[in-house]
C-alpha cells in the first residue's frame, strides 16, 4: 500500500528538467599577456596570471513549466551559471544535467553568420538547436511573423540593426518547441512594443510546460515572469525563494552596499585632505574679525539642519533613479473618495500623483496586488494592457481603474512603478498602499466570482 501511494506521488511530482549539483568555475585571469607578435617573443616568459573563481559549489534544481530568475550584482556568477547550462562551458567540478531540447539566448546574434540572409540564418540556428530541415519548413513562417522581419528576411544580416538581430533571435529560440529557454538580458533590446510581445510570448509557452531560466538584472522582469529567484553572491547562492521576499533582501543589501561605499568615500577625502599641505591664511579683515566674535563660542554647539533622505539610494521597499518619482498614492471608491474599506466588487480606483524631474518619453506604468500573507493576486503594466510607453513631464496625476475587482475579504497591499520597457527603475516602490476587503460574504478562497445557483427539477 505504502509503494503504490509513493509511485502515485513520485509520479504526480513535477519532474526535474534542469539539475545543477555542486558546480566551480574558475578562469584564468592575465596581467602581462602579449597581443602583438613581437610582444609574445619578447615577453614570451612573462604571462603572470591569478585564478579567479566565479562559481563555488552552486547547486538548484528546476522543474518542469517553472520560470526562474538569477540575480545579483556584476561578476557574481549569473552568466556563468547560464553558460554552464548551455554547454558552452563545462564546470571544473560538479554536474549539470538538463532533460530535452535547450534553446538558448545568451549573446544577441550568437550563431548568425553576417554574410547569410535571415532566411539563412533560421535554418542554421535551428538546425543547433537540433531542429531537422523538415520541422524548420514547418515553423518558418512563424518565425519570420513574429520577428515582424517579412521585407529584411532575405537581406543579409550585417545590415540588421541590433533591434532587427534581436528579434530574429528571439523569434528562433521560442519557435523552435524547446523543452528549455534560457535568456540572459535579451530583453533589454528592442522597442517597447516588441518586449511587450516577448513577454505575453514568453507567458505562453510557460503556460505550454516550456522551463524558463532568465538572468537580468531588471526585478521587475522577473517578478513578472517567474515563481522563484536565485540570488547569487560571489560565487555562491545567497538566497532563494519567492521574488518578492529575495528581491527585497537583495535591495537591502545593495542599500547597505551603497553606505559602506559613501563612507569609505568620505574617509578617503577626509585623509586626502588632511594630507595635503595647507597655504597660509591671511590674516582678516575688522569686518571678517567683528562677524567671528558674533559666532557660537567654542564648546557651543551650533544648530545643524536635518540630513534629508537621498533619493538615489535604494532600500527593501523602494529604488530606482528617480528621475520620475511617485510622491503619493491614495485609494477611491467609485465616486472618488478616499477610503481603506471596501466591499466586495466595488470599483476601486489607485491614484497615483508623480513629478518628472526631465521630460521622459519612455515610461511604463507597473502595477502588482498582493495579500498581505505575501500571495501573489494580479499584475500589470502599460506594455501588457497595450497602453504601451507614456510621457510624464513636470507633475501629474494617474489614475487606475479597477472596476468590481471582485476579491474576497481580506487586507491587499500594492507594489508600483515606473519604468523603462528594458526594466530599469526610474521608481519602483514596494507597499505603496493598501486596503481591505470587508467581509460581507462568507465565501472563501482569493476572489469572489459574480454568480447565482439555478435549480431546475424534470418532468416526471
Amino acid at each position: 500500500m505504502d509503494d503504490r501511494m509513493n509511485r502515485k506521488q513520485a509520479a504526480a511530482a513535477p519532474e526535474t528538467m534542469i539539475e545543477v549539483n555542486n558546480i566551480t568555475k574558475s578562469f584564468r585571469v592575465y596581467y602581462d599577456k602579449g597581443h602583438l607578435i613581437k610582444e609574445r617573443v619578447l615577453y614570451r616568459g612573462r604571462s603572470r596570471y591569478e585564478r579567479r573563481e566565479v562559481l563555488r559549489g552552486i547547486s538548484f534544481e528546476v522543474k518542469k513549466g517553472e520560470a526562474v530568475g538569477l540575480i545579483g550584482s556584476n561578476g557574481c556568477g549569473k552568466s556563468t551559471t547560464l553558460k554552464l547550462l548551455t554547454g558552452i562551458m563545462y564546470p571544473d567540478s560538479g554536474t549539470v544535467s538538463l532533460k530535452g531540447r535547450a534553446s538558448a539566448l545568451i549573446e544577441l546574434g550568437a550563431g548568425f553568420h553576417p554574410d547569410m540572409s535571415g532566411r539563412e540564418n533560421i535554418y542554421t540556428n535551428a538546425a543547433i538547436f537540433g531542429l531537422s530541415r523538415k520541422e524548420v519548413d514547418a515553423c518558418i513562417d512563424d518565425i519570420i511573423a513574429f520577428s515582424e522581419l517579412e521585407e529584411f528576411i532575405d537581406n543579409p544580416v550585417r545590415t540588421y540593426s541590433s533591434g532587427m538581430y534581436m528579434r530574429l533571435a528571439f523569434s528562433v529560440a521560442i519557435n523552435v518547441k524547446a523543452d528549455i529557454l534560457l535568456i540572459d538580458e535579451i530583453l533589454a533590446v528592442g522597442d517597447a512594443a516588441f518586449q511587450a510581445k516577448c513577454f505575453n510570448k514568453l507567458r505562453e509557452i510557460k503556460g505550454q510546460g516550456t522551463t524558463i531560466v532568465i538572468v537580468s538584472h531588471s526585478l521587475s522582469q522577473i517578478e513578472q515572469i517567474c515563481e522563484r529567484s536565485i540570488w547569487i553572491m560571489d560565487g555562491k547562492i545567497r538566497m532563494e525563494g519567492a521574488p518578492r521576499e529575495v528581491h527585497a533582501e537583495y535591495m537591502a543589501y545593495m542599500s547597505e552596499k551603497v553606505d559602506r561605499e559613501r563612507v569609505a568615500a568620505a574617509q578617503r577625502e577626509e585623509q586626502k585632505e588632511k594630507e595635503e599641505p595647507k597655504a597660509a591664511e591671511p590674516e582678516p579683515a575688522a569686518e571678517e574679525t567683528a562677524e567671528q566674535e558674533s559666532t557660537p563660542e567654542a564648546g557651543e554647539a551650533a544648530e545643524e539642519e536635518p540630513e534629508e533622505e537621498d533619493p538615489q539610494k535604494p532600500n527593501g521597499n523602494r529604488w530606482g533613479s528617480r528621475e520620475a518619482e511617485i510622491t503619493s498614492v491614495e485609494v477611491l471608491n467609485g465616486n472618488g473618495k478616499a477610503q481603506t474599506l471596501f466591499d466586495p466588487q466595488e470599483d476601486i480606483t489607485v491614484r497615483i500623483r508623480y513629478r518628472s524631474k526631465v521630460a521622459l518619453d519612455d515610461v511604463v506604468l507597473g502595477l502588482a496586488l498582493y495579500r498581505t500573507d505575501g500571495v501573489y493576486i494580479y499584475g500589470t503594466n502599460s506594455l501588457l494592457d497595450k497602453t504601451g510607453v507614456v510621457k510624464l513631464e513636470g507633475t501629474g496625476t494617474i489614475d487606475l481603474n479597477m472596476r468590481r475587482v471582485g476579491l474576497n475579504q481580506g487586507e491587499y497591499s500594492v507594489d508600483l512603478a515606473l519604468h523603462r520597457p528594458d526594466g530599469f527603475s526610474y521608481d519602483f516602490w514596494r507597499n505603496t498602499c493598501t486596503f481591505t476587503i470587508s467581509e460581507k460574504r462568507s465565501e472563501v478562497g482569493i476572489i469572489s466570482l459574480d454568480h447565482e445557483w439555478k435549480i431546475r427539477k424534470e418532468k416526471a
